[in-house]
């Protein structure tokens, strides 16, 4: 019977002290290393908690949850409350997969008005033979980002012809800095005359950015920051230490198409248009003449080729002068990059939308490129979520195009969770001043 007591009491030591361990655990896993990365998607909220460890990351939860059509509209939110209920499903499942919550969290923002630019400006410096300081760096970033924030600015207010003080910055990042032609990563320390920084800005219409500033206040989370979508896409294969790495972004959104484009390591700029799977959804609920949900599954079933050999004929049918308005809408876009003397050979796509067979058939078998500046036909290829070098998916969850998105701004997230760079930790300073 003692024996038995024995047996018994180690086994309620061994219970309680896994017990005190979970919550030490819970506890630790809580605190400022655990964030939370919300894509806000036109189709689908997708929210990912995620554990920081210095410059990789690990997802820990994943969850999900469906909009109701009239929740958002191109990638822009038109009902804010049905956009929060979703947002706090979509956390909550994600948060119980992953047995902790997030405090902190980085957002993503999309839609056609949403658009961002690099710009390249110089500064000459009165006593190029000291060495630069803090002091001297911050004023020198300060005087270029606001140059680069008017010109920016009054292109896109031109472009969409809001007012400027309708148009507000979304995020800022330093794609580049050079003194003397000589590329460096923190200019402290170095002389020289001529100090070269390119600086990438995104803006969105106010409207469209105060939205997700009140579903981040409701949601009672820490903003990290709310960031371009396309910018975070562009960022998420580690290519920006290569230094060479150039390419075509495309992805392909319930409601939008993002487009980024990047040389040698850098974001040059990012643009979006209104074509998304929606639009195919519903040219498929006119043509079968079922509705919109209905068409949706059938879409589904058709880009998993699981429909019947009759019915597979009747939808592509359906899909394919869709595919060619979509062509032409990127050709479009990319011809808007008009800075850009070549554009990148190597087209990369990603995001649900990019199912679609016809899609990645219309880029390689139509001549569209022709018109446009390419030195060859370009090269299609997706974006697996295995390819965020920086990001591990412990749930074994996330095996889409579609799930690119939330894992790019989870990548993004680990840049404001650690120790920031010198000249990102001024630049962040400046554009607070500036969202103000």
């Amino acid at each position: 019977m003692k024996a038995f007591y024995k047996i018994g009491k180690l086994h309620r030591r061994a219970y309680f002290h896994s017990a005190l361990m979970a919550i030490f655990t819970r506890k630790t896993r809580g605190g400022r290393n655990i964030y939370l990365a919300l894509d806000i998607g036109t189709e689908v909220v997708k929210a990912l908690i995620c554990l920081s460890e210095g410059t990789k990351g690990r997802v820990l939860g994943v969850g999900k949850h469906k909009q109701k059509l009239g929740d958002m509209q191109s990638g822009a939110v038109t009902d804010i409350g049905g956009v929060i209920r979703n947002c706090h499903k979509a956390i909550k499942d994600a948060e119980r997969m992953a047995g902790v919550s997030a405090d902190q969290m980085i957002m993503g923002i999309a839609g056609e008005l949403v658009k961002g630019a690099t710009t390249t400006l110089s500064y000459t410096r009165r006593e190029p033979n000291t060495k630069i300081d803090l002091s001297e760096l911050k004023n020198i970033v300060h005087k270029i980002q606001w140059k680069a924030f008017d010109k920016v600015r009054s292109d896109l207010a031109f472009e969409t012809g809001y007012n400027e003080i309708d148009v507000k910055l979304v995020n800022a990042a330093i794609v580049d800095v050079q003194i003397d032609s000589y590329k460096v990563s923190n200019p402290i320390g170095f002389q020289g005359k001529d100090v070269d920084i390119s600086i990438f800005n995104a803006f969105a219409p106010l409207v469209h950015f105060g939205a997700l500033q009140t579903i981040a206040a409701e949601l009672d989370k820490n903003l990290l920051a709310v960031t371009a979508e396309p910018y975070a896409v562009a960022r998420c294969l580690g290519h920006e230490d290569g230094g060479n790495f150039s390419g075509i972004f495309i992805d392909i959104g319930g409601g939008t198409t993002d487009i980024a484009i990047v040389r040698n390591g850098g974001v040059e700029g990012t643009r979006m248009f209104t074509l998304g799977g929606r639009t195919f959804t519903k040219r498929l609920a006119q043509s079968l003449n079922i509705s919109f949900e209905e068409a949706e599954q059938i879409k589904l079933a058709y880009s998993g080729d699981k429909l019947e050999k009759q019915s597979y004929k009747i939808v592509r049918e359906a899909m394919k002068s869709d595919c060619e308005v979509w062509l032409s809408g990127v050709a479009l876009t990319l011809a808007e990059f008009e800075e850009i003397d070549v554009l990148p050979s190597r087209i990369m796509l990603c995001g649900g939308g990019s199912h679609l067979p016809e899609i990645k058939e219309v880029l390689e078998t139509r001549e569209w490129f022709r018109k446009l500046p390419f030195t060859q036909k370009p090269i299609i290829s997706f974006i697996e979520p295995k390819m965020v070098s920086n990001m591990m998916d412990e749930t074994k969850q996330l095996k889409d195009p579609q799930d690119i998105t939330p894992m790019a701004l989870a990548n993004l997230g680990l840049e404001y969770i650690g120790e920031e760079k010198v000249l990102s930790k001024i630049l962040r300073k400046i554009v607070r001043l500036m969202q103000i």
